[in-house]
């Protein structure tokens, strides 16, 4: 036997192994898109099932007034201009996550070309009329949003529409290898809106609460931070998705896949606590007929006081229990836009209403808290933060709100206590 043989065995069996590292690095970048893929789709669609159902019902009741829980000046009467934006922006928001999903399965796109090109079609429609009615209402319309957060949220619409006129050129040019990554580029950025949703409840996840900014004016510089990472971040793990899936190596490979399922994991325990605490309820609410008792409560405080919107609470509840929503988050929405108008005792007063109506829910005396520490009633505040705490001890929002409280207070005390003996000395 030659000694040729043995070292060209060796080589082929190095060759088998490197093959077997590189497929299992490929299958493994594979199984990972995949399985972003199925938790990214079944999360935008849980989305789109809230808004429609939320939106859309309210719109067929001709309950409009419930637009303005979840987006700043949603429905204004009068308005006919600014409120047929938000209902496109709406509209073309469900549709984008329906066609969206359809459009980056790979079955239908070889499957049903004729419907690919079409769908996509109709998806850059309404990206565009959608961004577009975004930049209204968020620089025209009022918004919570700061300048810094304008800013990031109007660079995510130049992007939608430098991605859909790149992935419409190479679509009609059918440069099929150069359209693919710009759909995909098109597709992150037209769901920024989304990932914003999703990296905030991870933020909560992660730090127990808010973090980084004011619940209240819902501004500071985590919310900056978000207003541009809800695009560049999904960016950038495309771009070294992209990198890895064609020119890098079997460890890259692997590598990008393990970033790729612990992203997914987050995004996917993000995804179950948006829906258990946003989605599920928005989904609810939509289907729930009753008259809204935040929206009745708040024409009698503006246009009779808030004595008298007490005095009607109790009323109506006592007269037509089954007619009106008297749900525990009913006054808590209403106490946070007085907050928000800086109306801190007609808030008091709502929320002291809702203690009242609920005497046992945690939420709602952390809820007065908050009012009664933006009315610089300190030692109330710590109060109701106590009582929220003793109630449920795991409410992590009590809990940080209360340390705060009482940080700010010891400090205050011993600044107090200094000046004091800073004065006898003096004397």
């Amino acid at each position: 036997m030659s000694a040729e043989f043995p070292m060209t065995l060796l080589t082929a069996d190095a060759s088998r192994t490197r093959y077997s590292i590189r497929t299992i690095a490929s299958n493994a970048l594979k199984a990972a898109a995949q399985f972003w893929f199925v938790v990214t789709i079944g999360g935008q669609l849980l989305f789109a099932f809230a808004v429609a159902s939320f939106y859309g019902l309210s719109a067929l009741r001709g309950d409009f007034h419930r637009w303005g829980k979840s987006i700043t000046h949603g429905h204004v009467p009068g308005d006919t201009m600014g409120n047929l934006v938000v209902e496109l922006h709406l509209i073309s928001a469900v549709i984008i996550i329906l066609s969206g999903a359809l459009q980056l399965i790979p079955l239908v796109r070889q499957r049903f070309p004729l419907f690919h090109r079409w769908n996509g079609r109709i998806y850059m429609l309404a990206a565009v009329t959608v961004s577009g009615a975004g930049v209204y209402m968020l620089w025209f319309r009022g918004s919570v949003a700061d300048f810094s957060q304008r800013i990031g949220f109007t660079l995510d619409v130049v992007l939608i529409w430098l991605c859909a006129a790149m992935a419409l050129r190479y679509a009609i040019a059918r440069n099929f290898a150069s359209h693919r990554p710009w759909a995909l580029r098109l597709f992150l950025v037209v769901s920024a809106s989304w990932f914003f949703r999703v990296e905030l409840f991870l933020s909560f996840l992660i730090f127990r609460g808010p973090f980084g900014f004011d619940p209240l004016s819902f501004s500071g510089p985590f919310l900056t931070f978000l207003s541009y990472a809800q695009y560049l971040l999904p960016l950038a793990v495309l771009e070294f998705y992209l990198f890895a899936q064609k020119r890098a190596g079997s460890l890259r490979r692997m590598a990008m896949s393990f970033v790729l399922f612990v992203v997914t994991i987050g995004m996917a325990a993000a995804i179950v606590t948006l829906t258990m605490a946003v989605w599920v309820p928005e989904a609810k609410a939509g289907f729930d007929s009753r008259t809204s008792i935040t929206e009745t409560l708040a024409a009698t405080i503006a246009s009779g006081g808030i004595d008298k919107a007490i005095r009607q609470y109790h009323q109506l509840k006592a007269a037509n229990p089954a007619t009106y929503n008297f749900d525990q988050g009913e006054l808590n929405i209403l106490g946070y836009q007085l907050l928000r108008k800086k109306q801190f005792s007609d808030a008091i007063r709502i929320f002291q209403l809702n203690v009242e109506a609920y005497p046992q829910a945690s939420n709602v005396y952390d809820s007065l808290a908050e009012a009664y520490a933006a009315d610089g009633k300190t030692s109330l505040a710590i109060a109701n933060y106590q009582k929220a705490v003793q109630l449920n001890p795991k409410n992590r929002t009590a809990a940080a709100g209360l340390h705060e409280l009482a940080a700010y207070a010891g400090a205050t005390h011993a600044g107090s206590a200094g000046g004091s003996q800073a004065e006898g000395a003096s004397r």
